[in-house]
């Protein structure tokens, strides 16, 4: 009963630590500039929101909140342990890593370099002992890195759990520049998930054994460690759920891999540093690997001979309270059939308070819809239609670094082809205002840097 009464009691002290360092809100703050950074990619592109930077920042909070208390959980059974001058350690090495890609934002990655440079300090044992790096030196020796790799293997398959939960509706639509320099539509999926750790301190003067026997060690003291974890995706070639739920497949299948490995290296140690490099290595791989895989694969958001394709719907549109659903193909528009952008806009305006629909689904079935237009109705009723061949406006697929992010740099670049001013080449992304379907012509932006 003791035991239990001082863990919950550590358990409060480290809430309260949690609280008050600045961690978990600069985690909090790079999640709300991401956020805000993907609406104004939106706005560029598509002329309006599909997402809301404030709804998507509270979402990423609360089940980052919860799954932190499920890691946390599986961590203190286990036995994880973490001196708190190692938090110190970690956090820096991850703010220095995000600096350079915004991927190496990843807790696989921290621990992995630290075990890295924990081998390599094992060779130069007289090395800085005094002053605050002393101290941080000193930490990075005494980590139990096969411990923290066991961590960063339950943390990637949170991430596994919420790319699958949670993927599909992060997709953002893209104009892309396409192999053969025509544009083609796409999806970025990129989230992150703030996750605060409770992690347990290593046994030691005045802290007291755990009342069970756990796998790894660890005292009866806890610390907090928030930590973020994420992903990064696009694809030209597949569906947002599908492309989802490969990324959460092969991201269960790292985290499976690395937990055996770490557990193994916390059985014999000489397996370490091997656990440490296939913590970076296949993380890396998996990255690779996944761009290889886009990069052989054939553009599936492109239109057909006849009709236009759908790249997204708005939430909350027409076109989704008439179940029109993203891959589909727009045949026919009140008996109009479309073999390019502009026909949509005539077709619609050729009946102004009722529309009737023939879409083609996914499975290559004609369904008819029908439907009364009000005013305020979206001038395409909600739908973002692939880019043409020729669109005006394409996007980098992600940020290469924070700086990205911070600065608001969307990557976002204007193509002229000898397009007329005005034309109406731009007709198939959402306009701000229905009764303007004709845009006009964005100012020219430099590449963004990295």
């Amino acid at each position: 009963m003791n035991d239990m009464l001082e863990l919950l009691t550590s358990l409060g002290t480290a809430v309260i630590h949690l609280l008050i360092q600045p961690y978990y809100y600069i985690a909090l703050l790079f999640i709300a500039l991401y956020y805000r950074r993907q609406v104004a990619l939106e706005r560029k592109l598509i002329h309006v929101k599909q997402h809301s930077w404030g709804a998507e920042t509270w979402r990423t909070i609360w089940s980052g909140l919860m799954m932190g208390l499920l890691v946390s959980l599986a961590a203190v059974a286990l036995g994880i342990s973490l001196p708190p001058d190692a938090v110190i350690c970690i956090w820096i090495v991850s703010l220095i890593l995000m600096l350079f890609r915004v991927r190496y934002l990843c807790f696989a990655y921290s621990i992995g370099l630290l075990g890295i440079m924990q081998f390599i300090l094992s060779f130069f044992p007289d090395l800085l002992q005094d002053g605050t790096a002393g101290r941080l030196v000193t930490a990075l020796r005494e980590m139990d890195i096969p411990a923290l790799l066991v961590l960063a293997a339950l943390l990637h398959l949170a991430e596994a759990l919420l790319a699958r939960w949670q993927g599909a509706r992060l997709a953002t639509p893209l104009f892309l520049a396409g192999k053969r320099g025509k544009v083609v539509g796409g999806y970025q999926l990129e989230a992150f998930w703030p996750l605060p750790l409770f992690l347990l301190i290593p046994s030691g003067t005045g802290i007291s054994e755990l009342p069970w026997q756990p796998l790894l060690g660890g005292g009866l003291g806890l610390v907090s460690l928030p930590v973020i974890i994420g992903f990064s995706e696009m694809t030209q070639s597949l569906l947002p759920g599908r492309k989802a739920a490969r990324t959460a497949g092969r991201l269960l299948a790292y985290s499976t891999v690395l937990l055996g490995v770490s557990l193994l290296a916390a059985w014999w140690s000489p397996l370490t540093l091997v656990a440490a490099l296939l913590a970076l290595l296949l993380h890396e791989g998996l990255s690779w690997y996944s761009a290889l895989e886009e990069r052989s694969s054939s553009p599936s958001f492109v239109h057909p001979p006849v009709g236009r394709k759908v790249l997204a719907v708005l939430p909350g549109s027409p076109a989704e309270e008439l179940g029109i659903l993203p891959g589909e193909v727009l045949l026919k528009v009140n008996g109009v059939l479309l073999t390019e952008a502009a026909q949509l806009h005539e077709a619609l305006r050729m009946n102004p308070a009722y529309c009737k629909l023939e879409v083609q689904n996914r499975e290559g079935e004609s369904k008819y819809l029908q439907r009364p237009i009000y005013d305020g109705d979206h001038h395409q009723l909600g739908m973002i239609l692939v880019p043409e061949p020729d669109e005006a406006v394409t996007a980098e697929a992600k940020p290469s670094s924070i700086f990205g992010i911070i600065g608001m740099k969307t990557g976002t670049r204007t193509r002229r082809r000898g397009l007329s001013a005005g034309g109406l080449q731009r007709a198939n992304t959402a306009a701000a205002q229905p009764s303007q379907p004709r845009q006009p012509d964005l100012p020219k932006q430099e590449p963004a840097e990295g």
